[in-house]
């Protein structure tokens, strides 16, 4: 892992510390500016950007109608 210290503009850091005050959850500093990177390297093609999500609906349902409900059961019985 790299260590490295970077001088950022007024706008940024007041940006960042309004983005960090606001979570719900206490997130650091360190976690936000590595999601940044990541992610416009990642739109640069200089990382594998992560695929997103396709969910689609079966042609056809399973026949079951509370699997929602009782999901516990129909993942234990595989």
């Amino acid at each position: 892992m790299k260590r490295t210290t970077i001088t950022l503009p007024d706008d940024l850091e007041q940006a960042l510390e309004r983005f960090v005050d606001e979570q719900a959850v206490p997130v650091q500093l360190t976690a936000v500016v590595q999601a940044a990177v990541r992610e416009y390297l990642g739109e640069r093609g200089y990382l594998p950007s992560a695929s997103a999500l396709r969910i689609r609906p079966a042609q056809r349902g399973s026949g079951h109608d509370d699997v929602s409900v009782s999901h516990d059961r129909y993942l234990s019985s595989t």
